[in-house]
């Protein structure tokens, strides 16, 4: 990988002439200019970055806000995150927990298990975070078949033990195929070779739950999702020692984008639709928006989401390599949506997540039930894959309504919810999809290959990190790599690269803040 890397960048040329000093006289310093492409974590880390070393920078975000994939909703009175809601990874090695830390932002953990995937609490693993005080606590779900009967908790850890069998006997069938294939073909292979994990009646439904789960992890259907690849996420989290389960952000991301953004200059409404790089016959780029405006930079760190990419909506010129187009158009976007019921009172048991079981994992769902994090009296429908896309088609309201005759066929006497907010990220024109995912048949580091830089454009966001994909903190921390890179070329070209201040996330190591973490 490295040695293609190299192959395909580029050396870079002065983009101007710059006036050598005399050593007894002070150098001019000179400030390039950076557009950074994205107001979401990924170019917000960037633009923050170059900013804090003396970089002009302009970033342009297409809404009327920031925080891309991030979407803290204040209808209710109160914080409801319509996008990304958790820290994955609750521990001192997540790029991002020293800046959550240091604002004493308050953190709900709903999984202590290490694995990403796993968020049905059967077992409650320890954490080795020094700075952490985590609370271990009994599984939290209560799940229920179409007719509201409860499930017994001990079926449901039984067929949660089940699932996690399943999926490890899916790792055989990867070892013996040298070709790739969907989750969903791995399972029906398994369940071939071992009667001993085929489920019926009540039992099959619960399984069709724990796999829903899973969907929504990827936010995509089980017959897209990659075999070969589906665990790189949890297993790099290993590696990393990512550990301490996921964190719910009790008041929201918002804090923590407006701290990123503060001082920058953002231009909302700024739609860009084209990138021409060497404008002038030099190492220049001009970025041309939607509302007529254009701005010219010495480079630019493109951070728009994978959706918007994939479409075409932004052109460049001269087109980006072929190696680069293929990882776009190769990397799988899937969509989750939000539906938040805010009801007048709480009418619900005190768990974690309510789940309705069926026959197949489309007609199965979930709530998360803000009221144990947060004490608001908040229920989230939260469809993923093709349910999700189905439910985009409808109005708000027949959405939200399809969420509480969900809810009202478990609990007969559910309250009408007296607000609802609805997500549409699949149709959303700023996104077009929640986040990224592994397809079928497609390598894993295509994620890196649509991070590398191309010349003088560098890459940024969720779908860049071969580490983190589909994170808040790998979004996160794929704009301090691009920043560095675009900081470390255009200086090199100036001559400047001392002189400028260490850029956001390098002093992490040394102020270590705890994290505050609940649990209700």
């Amino acid at each position: 990988m490295e040695s293609r890397d190299q192959s395909q960048s580029q050396s870079i040329l002065p983009l101007k002439k710059v006036s050598i000093y005399p050593n007894n006289e002070k150098k001019q310093k000179i400030s390039p200019t950076v557009v950074v492409i994205g107001a979401g974590f990924g170019g917000l880390a960037a633009a923050r970055a170059l900013h804090d070393a003396s970089f002009k920078v302009v970033l342009l975000e297409s809404r009327k806000r920031i925080g891309g994939r991030t979407c803290t909703d204040y209808k209710f009175g109160f914080p409801v995150d319509m996008g990304a809601s958790w820290l994955h990874g609750v521990c001192d090695e997540n790029p991002l927990a020293p800046l959550i830390g240091r604002l004493g932002l308050p953190l709900y953990r709903t999984s202590g298990d290490n694995s990403v995937l796993y968020d049905h609490d059967l077992e409650r693993k320890p954490v080795n975070c020094s700075t952490m005080n985590l609370i271990n606590d009994l599984p939290s779900y209560a799940l229920f078949d179409i007719d509201g009967k409860q499930v017994p908790q001990d079926l449901v850890t039984k067929i949660g033990e089940v699932f996690e069998s399943i999926l490890k006997a899916t790792d055989e069938v990867r070892q013996e195929r040298s070709e790739d294939m969907s989750i969903s073909e791995a399972f029906s292979i398994v369940l071939e070779r071992r009667p001993d994990l085929r489920q019926e009646g009540l039992a099959n439904k619960v399984l069709q739950w724990y796999i829903c789960r899973m969907e929504g992890w990827f936010a995509s259907d089980a017959d897209t999702i990659s075999l070969k690849y589906w665990d790189q996420a949890r297993l790099s989290c290993r590696e990393e020692l990512l550990s301490g389960g996921h964190g719910l952000m009790v008041r929201g991301y918002r804090p923590v984008i407006n701290t990123l953004a503060k001082g920058l200059d953002i231009r909302l409404g700024h739609r860009v639709t084209k990138i021409t790089q060497r404008y002038r016959g030099v190492r220049g780029v001009k970025i041309y928006c939607e509302n007529g405006k254009t701005f010219v930079s010495d480079a630019v760190v493109v951070a728009a989401p994978l959706g918007v990419l994939k479409a075409k909506h932004i052109t460049f010129e001269p087109r980006l390599p072929e190696w680069k187009e293929n990882a776009i158009a190769d990397l799988g976007v899937g969509t989750e949506n939000k539906i938040a019921l805010h009801f007048g009172k709480v009418f619900w048991p005190n768990v974690e997540f309510l789940g309705v079981v069926a026959s197949s994992s489309y007609g199965c769902s979930y709530f998360l039930n803000l009221h144990k994090a947060t004490g608001n009296p908040v229920l989230v429908y939260m469809p993923a894959g093709r349910l999700a896309l189905d439910m985009e088609k409808m109005s708000d309201e027949a959405a939200a309504n399809v969420a509480y005759m969900q809810l009202k066929k478990i609990l007969p006497d559910a309250s009408e919810p007296i607000q609802y907010l609805v997500s549409h990220w699949g149709t959303d024109i700023n996104s077009l999809g929640s986040y990224s995912f592994d397809t079928v048949g497609k390598p894993h580091d295509l994620y890196e290959r649509l991070r590398i830089p191309v010349d003088n454009l560098f890459f940024a966001g969720e779908a860049t990190s071969e580490k983190y994909p589909g994170t808040v903190h790998g979004a996160f921390s794929t704009g301090l790599m691009a920043a560095e890179e675009c900081k470390n070329r255009v200086l090199e070209r100036y001559g400047e690269l001392d002189v400028f201040h260490p850029i956001i996330g390098e002093e992490s190591a040394s102020s270590c803040v705890p994290l505050l973490i609940s649990r209700v």
